[in-house]
């Protein structure tokens, strides 16, 4: 699935199943919280936190797809084309740091 298809496929659950988009400010703290589960469950898996009985279950890319489908909603909501932004981004990461990172004495 390309991002402009994820965009499309999210934009047609939201209007079928999920009945509208919450607004931008309800998914942006869905998103904080999705974030939050994404970082306790990598503090558990790959940091030094205990699981928690509450933990099983739960599966890193099962919370990262929540992470990116609302991502996908704040940007089908606020008009960004993914595709393009990201493109964007790469060129602009390219340019700046072409260099940068393998100069870092800490990353060899």
């Amino acid at each position: 699935m390309t991002i402009e298809q994820a965009q499309q496929t999210v934009d047609q659950w939201i209007t079928t199943t999920g009945v509208r988009y919450f607004n931008e400010l309800t998914n942006m703290a869905i998103l904080t919280e999705e974030v939050g589960e994404v970082a306790r469950l990598i503090a558990r898996q790959y940091g030094e936190q205990s699981f928690k009985e509450s933990d099983k279950g739960h599966e890193l890319g099962d919370e990262l797809a929540d992470v990116l489908f609302v991502v996908i909603c704040l940007a089908n909501q606020t008009g960004v084309n993914l595709t393009e932004a990201m493109t964007r981004n790469l060129a602009k990461k390219t340019q700046r740091d072409a260099q940068r990172h393998h100069n870092n004495e800490k990353l060899k």
